[in-house]
């Protein structure tokens, strides 16, 4: 979503700044996805996989 976001905006824009940008903010989205995802185990007295 936020890649066509991004792509729709240097069309109309044709700032690759503002592209870049959004393409960065997709990728941090994308690591935080996986560390949240990665963290959550059922192992010890750890809340969350309870």
């Amino acid at each position: 979503m936020i890649k066509n976001m991004a792509w729709n905006t240097f069309k109309k824009t044709g700032n690759i700044d503002t592209f870049l940008e959004l393409m960065e903010v997709e990728n941090i989205e994308k690591n935080m996805k996986v560390n949240a995802d990665g963290n959550c185990k059922n192992e010890g007295n750890h809340y969350c996989g309870k």
